[in-house]
This record gives structure tokens, sequence and C-alpha cells, in this order.
């Protein structure tokens, strides 16, 4: 067997392994598009987790049928030596490297920008409707026990907030369920604001 030849065999073996990987995750996807309740049921509590910040059947289907024509393109251009198939092949490669690139450069320099322009947004709000608005402090509430954080950055996102005002505690996630929530066991239980758990949970 020629050098060619075996770089020709392990293109075709590494693409099909794409291939097959890109049909399982694109399996995946359909499935927890169609049947989400089944997923997070064998998956347990992160997989809940992961389903309340992003619609992940619809990510992974994208990212399935990528992979699929990525291991396509490379398989059968590998195989019929075919220059159009492959230069398609390592073009798609290239632009989701590029892209791969940009978006670590966003990240690294935007998610401290998201954090400041939230917290400037959302914590007075919290402050505002959090107890006063029912819907409002119903989805926050829904929030904070699905991912398993307290606030947008911790427990004192809600001082001043009609629901501690009334109460004089804080909501029972930020001190781990335990109730009443005043502030020493809410600053012991030391609860992640959702900011910080939801990049975590992405992560």
């Amino acid at each position: 067997m020629g050098f060619f030849t075996f770089i020709k065999v392990m293109m075709i073996l590494f693409n099909l392994a794409i291939f097959l990987g890109g049909g399982a995750l694109l399996g995946v996807g359909i499935w927890v598009t169609v049947d989400g309740q089944s997923f997070v049921k064998i998956f347990g509590g992160i997989s809940s987790t992961v389903l309340q910040v992003v619609n992940v059947g619809y990510f992974l289907i994208v990212i399935g049928a990528i992979l699929l024509i990525i291991g396509f393109l490379g398989c059968y251009g590998a195989q019929k030596e075919s220059k159009c198939l492959l230069m398609m092949f390592f073009s798609v490669v290239l632009i989701i490297f590029i892209a791969e690139i940009a978006a670590a450069v966003v990240v690294l320099v935007y998610t401290s920008l998201a954090e400041t322009f939230l917290t400037a947004v959302v914590t007075p709000v919290l402050k505002e409707k959090y107890g006063a608005d029912d819907e409002f402090s119903r989805i926050w509430n829904l929030t904070m026990d699905e991912v398993h954080c307290c606030g947008l950055n911790n427990y004192t996102d809600f001082e001043d907030s009609p629901f501690y005002k009334q109460n004089k505690t804080f909501p029972p996630p930020c001190c781990n369920g335990l109730f009443p929530c005043n502030e020493s066991l809410a600053a012991a239980s030391k609860v992640q604001g959702c900011f910080d758990q939801i990049l975590e949970d992405i992560k």
C-alpha cells in the first residue's frame, strides 16, 4: 500500500466517522425536538437545565446536518478522488475553523460586557418587580429552581424588592431551599447567580 493510498483510506475512515457522528447527533436532535420529556427523564437534571437555556433539539439538528455534509463531502470526495468535492470539503472546514476562532474571540471579549449590561438592566427590574408582578416572579422562581441559581448575580439582587420588604427574606433558592432565607443564611449558602450558572452549563 502506497503512502497516498494510505492517506486516502484514512481520510475515508475519518470522514465516515464524522458522517456517522453527524447522523447520531441529527437523530438525537430530532428525538429531543419531538419528545423532550423522555430525554430529560433519561439524562436527568443537567439536560433539564440545558433545555431551559437553549433549544437543544434544533441546535443538535443543525450541527448534525453540518457534520453529515462534511462527512459526505470528505468521504465521497476521497473515494472518487474528486477535486471539486475535496475543495468543497476543505472550504467548509476552513469556514467552520474561522467561525470557531471568531466565536471564541467574541465570547472572550463580550462575556464580561454582557454581564455588566445585564446587571445594569435586569437587577433594577428584579428590585422593582419581584414579589409585585406575579408572572414575573413565577418565571424567576421557575428559572432559579431549574437552574439552581439565585438572582442574576446573587441574593443581593433581591434587596429592596417588594418580596423582601414584605417577607424580610430572600427567595428560598438563594438558600438551597431552606426557609426562612435570611441574609446570613443566603451569604453562607453561596448559591451562584443565574448568569454564572447558565454560562457554566453552556460550557
